[in-house]
C-alpha cells in the first residue's frame, strides 16, 4: 500500500520495519502499541496492502451496522486506532482463527483499552511490537562510525574512531529534536510548542478518555513536569506526590501512582524495572524503577528547557541525555527481542542499563556526558559487574559506555565506548 499513496507523505525507514515484517511472517495478527503521533500509521501503512481507519465517521457509522465489513481487503489489512472499537478485537481473533497463513491484519493503538480484553483472547494469533519515537540514528541517519548493538552481541569490537566526537552543541540539538516525526524537521522553538501543546492534549483529553480523572488537567501537567525532573533517576511516588501538593493538595501516593499508570497505558511513560541478579556480596538489591517520558524533547519541553538552558545546566543536560541513550537502547534491544533494566544495590554500586537477552546472555551499560568521564565510567561500570554472581549469570557479553562527546573505542580491558549518535541496532 505505502504511506504516500494513502497519505501523500514520504516514508522514511524505522528501526520497528525489520520486525514488523518477521511478525507478519509468524503471527496472524500483528499489533503496533505507542504514543499518539510516533509513527505508527506511517509503519503499518508502509507494510499493508489495504487499510481502514477505525476513528473516521465513515468507519463509525459502519460499526454501528456492520462491523465485520471493516475486516475486509487485501492482506496485511490494516486497522488503525483500533481500540477506539475494542470489539474489532475478537472478529480479527475469529477471521485469523478461520484463515490459513499468517500475516492477516496490523493493528495500530495508542491506548491500551480500558477492559483490557486483549491479554485474555490474543495468544497464539498476535504479536504485539512497541513503536517508540525516533531514534537518534532514524533523526540524523547513517554516520562515519557506527556500532552495532546486534554485533557487539556477536563478539565483534567497533574500528576506533577518535575523531567522531560529536560536539557538545551537537548533542543538545539532537536531545532537544523531537523524536516524533511529525515534529523532527521544525526548528526548536517551534517543535516546542508543539510539545507543550501535546502534554496539554494529553493531560486534557486522552488522561480523559481512559478514566474518570477528577483532578483538573493541572494536574496531570505538573504530573508530567515532575517526571520529566526525574528522568533517569528512581522515582519514589512519595516525592512525586509531595510535589503535586502544590497544585493539588491533598492528593495521595495512591491516585498519583493510579494516573502514572494511565500515562502508562497511554504510552507517555515507560518504566525501567530493577534487575535482580544472584550478587557475591551480601548487598540489598533496590528495585525501583526508573522512569522516561516517551520522548527526551518532550521531556526538555516539560521543563521549559532550551539549548541556552541547557548549555549551562549540564546537570540537566545528563539527566536528558541519559534517558535518550535509555530510548534507544530500548528500540534498538527490542529487535534482539530483549529486555532493558536498570541495577543499583545498597552498596551504592549502579549501572544505568542492563541489557538481557532470551538464553540468558546480558551486557552492562554506562551512560556519560562527556568524553572525558570515560576513565571514570570504566572504573564505576567494572566496580558495579564485579557485584554480580557471574557463575550463576555468567560474564557480561561485552561492557559498554556510551557518550555523548566521545570517541569510537575499545579500551584495554574490552570495554568498548561510543557515543550514542554511532550506535545502531
Amino acid at each position: 500500500m505505502g504511506s504516500e499513496n494513502a497519505l501523500g507523505r514520504t516514508y522514511k525507514p524505522r528501526v520497528l520495519d525489520r520486525l514488523l515484517k518477521a511478525a507478519l511472517e509468524t503471527a496472524g495478527a500483528v499489533v503496533i502499541e505507542g504514543a499518539r503521533a510516533s509513527g505508527k500509521t506511517m509503519t503499518a501503512l508502509n507494510a499493508s496492502a489495504s487499510y481502514v481507519f477505525v476513528d473516521d465517521p465513515e468507519s463509525q457509522q459502519i460499526l454501528d451496522v456492520a462491523p465485520e465489513a471493516l475486516l475486509e481487503g487485501d492482506t496485511p489489512r490494516l486497522l488503525d486506532e483500533w481500540q477506539v472499537a475494542p470489539q474489532l478485537w475478537n472478529l480479527v481473533r475469529r477471521r485469523v482463527d478461520a484463515s490459513a497463513g499468517t500475516g492477516h491484519f496490523i493493528l495500530t493503538g495508542s491506548s491500551l483499552p480500558p477492559d483490557d480484553i486483549t491479554r485474555h483472547t490474543g495468544a497464539g494469533r498476535f504479536l504485539r511490537l512497541r513503536q517508540r519515537t525516533l531514534s537518534w540514528w532514524e533523526k540524523q541517519g547513517m554516520g562515519a562510525a557506527e556500532v552495532s548493538l546486534a554485533a557487539l552481541f556477536e563478539g565483534e569490537r567497533p574500528i576506533a574512531h577518535l575523531d567522531a566526537r560529536p560536539g557538545l552543541g551537537d548533542v543538545i540539538d539532537l536531545t532537544l529534536k523531537s523524536g516524533f516525526p511529525a515534529m523532527a524537521g521544525l526548528a526548536a522553538e517551534q517543535s516546542a510548542q508543539l510539545l507543550r501543546a501535546y502534554i496539554d492534549e494529553v493531560a486534557r483529553t486522552d488522561v480523559q478518555r481512559l478514566a474518570d480523572v477528577r483532578q483538573e488537567p493541572e494536574t496531570i501537567r505538573h504530573l508530567i513536569s515532575s517526571l520529566a525532573r526525574g528522568v533517569s533517576s528512581e522515582i519514589k511516588f512519595a516525592t512525586i506526590t509531595a510535589d503535586l501538593q502544590s497544585v493539588t493538595p491533598g492528593i495521595t501516593a495512591q491516585t498519583v501512582a493510579g494516573y502514572i499508570r494511565l500515562l502508562e497505558r497511554l504510552f507517555i511513560v515507560e518504566a525501567q524495572p530493577a534487575w535482580s541478579p544472584k550478587l557475591r556480596s551480601r548487598a540489598r538489591l533496590r528495585t525501583s524503577a526508573k522512569y522516561h517520558l516517551v520522548d527526551p524533547a518532550l521531556a526538555a519541553a516539560a521543563l521549559g528547557a532550551t539549548s541556552q538552558r541547557l548549555t549551562r545546566d549540564l546537570e540537566t543536560l545528563g539527566l536528558l541525555f541519559e534517558s535518550a541513550v535509555v530510548h534507544d537502547l530500548a528500540t534498538y534491544v527490542s529487535t534482539l527481542d530483549g529486555d532493558l533494566r536498570h541495577y543499583r544495590d545498597s552498596n551504592g554500586k549502579e549501572i544505568d542499563a542492563i541489557i538481557t537477552l532470551p538464553g540468558g546472555r546480558w551486557a552492562a551499560v554506562e551512560v556519560k556526558l562527556g568524553g572525558l568521564q570515560v576513565s571514570h565510567a570504566r572504573e564505576s561500570l567494572s566496580a558495579a559487574v564485579d557485584q554480580v554472581d557471574t557463575e550463576v549469570v555468567g560474564e557480561p557479553a561485552f561492557k559498554l559506555i556510551i557518550t555523548g562527546t566521545g570517541p569510537v573505542l575499545t579500551l584495554d580491558d574490552n570495554t568498548i565506548t561510543c557515543p550514542l549518535s554511532a550506535l545502531r541496532a
